[in-house]
């Protein structure tokens, strides 16, 4: 399948997921108060706006991408991926009250079990090379497109 053919379908879907997470993040924010750690109930639904945003806008720009069907599959998926896999890692540590081996900074003092930290570290730090990837073949793709 040719890439010009997929990217706007893309192109959609990550508009559509960026509002789903919109509406998510809205209803996140009612839960603050109510978790177990709430500055990273808070920081969640903050970095969940921040996403919702990038996500519209990265469909807005994604038909423009000059890239091979494989490529902008590729980037598609790990984009996604990097995007939620960092938020589910906030929203764990939220609930779990657990993260601050991972997170310092959002909650100094949920610390949680051993398993809670490690399932935190582990989603959280995946997101990393797979954000990095598919910013990379985002900007390889905006750079071959043609005006």
């Amino acid at each position: 399948m040719n890439g010009s053919v997929i990217a706007p379908r893309h192109g959609l879907r990550l508009t559509q997921t960026g509002v789903a997470l919109l509406l998510f993040t809205s209803l996140v924010g009612f839960a603050i108060p109510h978790v177990a750690a709430p500055q990273l109930g808070l920081a969640a639904h903050k970095l969940g706006a921040l996403q919702s945003v990038l996500l519209m806008a990265m469909g807005l720009a994604w038909p423009k991408l000059n890239l091979s069907a494989a490529a902008l599959s590729i980037a598609f998926w790990l984009f996604i991926y990097a995007a939620f896999a960092i938020l589910v890692a906030y929203l764990l540590g939220a609930i779990w009250g657990a993260g601050n081996e991972t997170m310092t900074l959002g909650e100094g003092t949920a610390h949680g079990t051993a398993f809670q930290e490690g399932t935190i570290r582990l989603v959280a730090y995946s997101s990393a090379p797979t954000g990095l990837v598919s910013f990379a073949l985002i900007l390889w793709g905006l750079c071959a497109a043609k005006a």
